[in-house]
C-alpha cells in the first residue's frame, strides 16, 4: 500500500528538515559542526530470495552525520579564547566525566582553573615553578597567579669596544669619584635574592702593554686594561679605609683587537669574570655573578657599548596570558618576564564521525569513534592553537536554505502520495 511508502516518506522528509533547522540555530553558535541526513530504501524480504518484481516500502533515515569541516576562524581580543586549525578537539572534563569540544570560549574561574560557559574543566599539561612543561596525563589547567619569585643576578653580558687610540689616565690610583683616574665606565641594574636592584657600574683603564712573562702577555695580549666594579658606590672587592681599590681583573686584546685573556680557566670560558657580590639591603650575602667579556674587543673607534645584559629581575605580578601555536600557556608579568603556566592538549579519533553529540557544544567517545589520541597541538596530525580567536559555526546558511526547499518539496510530495491513496481507496469502497 502507498499508504505506507508515503509515511515513510514523511518521516524521512521530517527528519531531514529537523537536521536543517538544527543546523541553521546554530549557524552563530562557536565550534558548532553540522549535520546531514542520510536516506536508505527499504524492501520486505522474500521467501525465495528474489525480489526483481519487489516494489519497495519507503525510505529510512539511515544516519544523521557530522560534517567535521574547518569552520571560519573569528578574532575575539580575548586571550584566553582559542580556536583549533585543523583536526582535534579540546579534552574537558567535570568531575571525571570526559568530553570533547571544538568552542574554545574559556575564562578563569574563582580557582584559576580554565573553564568553558557550562563549568567543564580544560584539560593540559602543567608546569612546573621553572616553567619546563611536563607531558604526562592530561588534567585540569590550573593559571597560578602568585607573584614570579625574583631571580638573584648570577650572570651578565657585556660586548664593548675600547679606543685602541687611548692613553693611560693621568691620575692614580684609580677613584671612581675621578675621572682622570679611568678611561671609559658604564653601568647596569642588578638584582639580589629578595629582587631588591642595585647599581653595578664598571670602569676601564688603559693600561698599556702587559708586563713581559704576564699571564695576559703569554696569551698573545698586546695591550690590556685594568677592569674596576663598584655596586651602590661600593667598591668590589671591598677597600679598606685609606687604600686603593683593587681590580677584578684585566681585560687583554691582541694586534687585531680581539680579546685573548682572560684566558679560560674552568668553569670559567675566555673572556669570563667571577666577583663576589656583598650587597647592602638583606640579600644573601656575598653573590656570586659571572661577567662575560667574551664579545667586547679593542679597535680605533670611541668607547661603545654594544650588548649589556644581566639574568636577574625583581619580583612581578602576573599581568597577561598569551597562548602560543603548541597551546603553550605563557604568562606576562608586571616587571617584563615570561613564564610558561602550562600547554593545552588536543584530542583526535580514529572515526571522529562515531562520537557522540551531547549537546553544549560537546561530543562523547564511543567504541564507534575508537578512544581518543591525546597530544599536544601540532603534534601528529593534531591542529594547532591560534589564541584570541574562536571557530566558527562550519554551518553554510545559504545550502541550507536550498536543501531546506528540497525537503519541503519532498513532504509535499509523500503527503500528495498518501492523498491520491486515499483518493483511490475512496473509489474502491464507493463501488458497488
Amino acid at each position: 500500500m502507498a499508504f505506507q511508502q508515503g509515511l515513510s516518506g514523511l518521516d524521512a522528509s521530517a527528519s531531514q528538515l529537523n537536521a536543517i533547522g538544527n543546523n541553521i540555530s546554530n549557524a552563530s553558535t562557536v565550534g558548532f559542526k553540522s549535520s546531514n541526513t542520510q536516506f536508505a530504501d527499504i524492501f520486505a524480504s522474500t521467501f525465495n530470495g528474489s525480489n526483481s518484481a519487489n516494489v519497495g516500502i519507503g525510505t529510512q533515515v539511515s544516519a544523521v552525520s557530522q560534517n567535521f569541516s574547518q569552520g571560519n576562524i573569528q578574532t575575539t581580543g580575548n586571550s584566553l579564547d582559542m580556536a583549533i586549525n585543523g583536526l582535534g578537539f579540546f579534552q574537558m572534563t567535570n568531575n571525571g566525566n570526559v568530553s570533547f569540544s571544538r568552542d574554545g570560549q574559556f575564562q578563569l574561574n574563582k580557582n584559576g582553573f580554565l573553564v568553558d560557559a557550562f563549568g567543564n574543566n580544560l584539560t593540559g599539561y602543567q608546569a612546573t615553578n621553572t616553567g619546563q612543561i611536563i607531558a604526562a596525563t592530561p588534567a585540569p589547567l590550573q593559571i597560578p597567579t602568585a607573584n614570579l619569585t625574583p631571580n638573584p643576578t648570577s650572570s651578565s653580558t657585556i660586548g664593548i669596544n675600547l679606543n685602541a687610540s687611548a692613553t693611560a689616565p693621568t691620575t692614580t690610583p684609580f677613584n671612581p669619584a675621578d675621572p682622570t683616574s679611568f678611561t671609559s665606565s658604564t653601568s647596569m641594574t642588578v638584582y639580589d635574592s629578595l629582587g631588591n636592584s642595585h647599581v653595578a657600574t664598571l670602569y676601564f683603564s688603559m693600561a698599556g702593554p702587559p708586563a713581559t712573562g704576564s699571564a695576559a702577555a703569554t696569551a698573545g695580549a698586546a695591550s690590556i686594561w685594568n677592569t674596576y666594579l663598584t655596586l651602590d658606590g661600593n667598591p668590589v672587592p671591598p677597600a679598606a679605609t685609606g687604600t686603593a681599590q683593587t681590580t677584578i681583573g684585566q681585560l687583554g686584546f691582541n694586534s687585531s683587537g680581539t680579546l685573548v685573556y682572560p684566558t679560560a680557566t674552568a668553569p670559567l670560558k675566555l673572556g669570563q669574570m667571577s666577583v663576589n657580590a656583598t650587597l647592602t639591603n638583606g640579600s644573601t650575602s656575598p653573590q656570586a655573578i659571572t661577567l662575560d667579556f667574551s664579545s667586547s674587543t679593542q679597535y680605533g673607534a670611541p668607547f661603545a657599548v654594544n650588548q649589556l645584559t644581566q639574568n636577574g629581575y625583581t619580583s612581578g605580578q602576573l599581568s597577561g596570558f598569551s597562548t602560543s601555536a603548541t597551546g603553550i600557556i605563557q604568562g606576562n608579568y608586571s616587571n617584563g618576564q615570561t613564564k610558561n603556566l602550562g600547554q593545552v592538549a588536543l584530542a583526535n579519533f580514529a572515526d571522529p564521525q562515531g562520537l557522540q553529540s551531547v549537546g553544549n557544544n560537546q561530543w562523547a567517545e564511543t567504541i564507534n569513534s575508537g578512544s581518543a589520541l591525546v597530544g599536544a597541538p601540532g603534534s601528529g596530525s593534531l591542529g594547532v592553537i591560534q589564541s584570541g580567536a574562536t571557530e566558527g559555526s562550519n554551518v553554510n546558511l545559504t545550502s541550507q536554505l536550498v536543501a531546506m526547499i528540497t525537503a519541503q518539496r519532498n513532504y509535499q510530495a509523500n503527503a500528495q502520495t498518501i492523498k491520491t491513496e486515499d483518493q483511490i481507496t475512496q473509489t474502491l469502497i464507493n463501488l458497488r
